[in-house]
């Protein structure tokens, strides 16, 4: 593969977002393992990764997209692709984001139609949450716990408490993930012309209320041990990475620095969702 070709090929990759589309895809597997316990077919479980995989690359693609122009405007994103230009014109990466959701819907419909339209909700749901809205709540809710609904109903099409815990889990990790990037680039996103929560507020009210989601982030995290009847390796790994999140919120009240709320957002990142997640599936499959 010559250098231009392959410069190409990482330009188009780097369009679905391949780490956000890969945490998404792992969540919504382990969802499902959570949700079979160690009774389910190893058949279904590829074809779920698979449909999550490629469902969820649309969606983001298809939101890199529509945010390209904002993108451009900003320091942390003007390197991307469709924003520096590097796919011109943007509308030649379209054929590819399109086939990518409407496959994903496809491959969802095999596996349950209440998978389907999970999928769908998301995906509309990502379309319409950009960073020009300020709809963390609801959109963004729905986008972010579709990958677990995805995973959950295709080997349970049931819903249950558990089920809501977890999009509730997810639904408290989203403003703290996605607000403590903002106020860790808090210039860059005003220059860009945004001026919604939490750029419309004072930082040190914002981080205040970071410090009582990262404990409510927690509080969710316990309860599920209990209605989730999980084992001491989840209620460790709880008590650790609820913990880590919380102080390091508390630090941010405390310091007030972009530096602080770049630690609260990497960490909230794989190193929380990520590990949690996987110590339920470790959990329900092994313990």
């Amino acid at each position: 593969m010559s250098k231009a070709v392959f410069g190409r090929v990482r330009n188009y990759f780097g369009v679905l977002k391949p780490r956000e589309s890969g945490l998404l895809t792992f969540i919504g597997v382990c969802a499902a393992i959570i949700a079979s316990g160690d009774e389910f077919l190893w058949g279904r479980l590829i074809l779920l990764f698979i449909t999550l995989l490629v469902a969820s690359a649309g969606a983001n693609g298809l939101t890199n997209y529509l945010d390209r122009d904002l993108d451009a405007r900003m320091e942390r994103t003007r390197g991307r692709a469709l924003a520096a230009g590097r796919i011109n014109p943007p509308e030649k990466v379209l054929p590819l984001l399109v086939g990518l959701s409407v496959l994903g819907l496809v491959l969802a419909w095999q596996l349950n139609p209440l998978v389907f339209y999970a999928d769908l909700m998301g995906t509309v749901a990502a379309v319409v949450w950009r960073k020009r809205w300020n709809c963390v709540f609801p959109q963004g809710m729905l986008a972010s716990c579709a990958p677990v609904l995805m995973g959950w109903l295709a080997v349970s099409p049931v819903f249950s408490w558990e089920l809501l815990l977890l999009c509730l889990l997810i639904s408290i990790w989203l403003p703290i993930h996605l607000w403590s990037v903002m106020i860790s680039h808090r210039e860059d996103y005003i220059r860009a012309g945004i001026n919604y929560f939490p750029m419309s507020r004072e930082v040190s009210g914002v981080v205040k209320l970071l410090v009582v989601l990262g404990l409510a982030l927690y509080l969710a995290s316990i309860i599920l041990y209990f209605v989730g009847g999980f084992s001491w390796l989840y209620l460790v790994l709880a008590n650790l990475l609820g913990g880590a999140v919380f102080y390091t919120s508390f630090k941010l009240v405390k310091r007030g620095t972009s530096r602080e709320s770049w630690r609260l957002y990497k960490l909230s990142a794989f190193p929380y969702l990520g590990l949690i997640f996987l110590a339920m599936c470790l959990d329900a499959w092994f313990l």
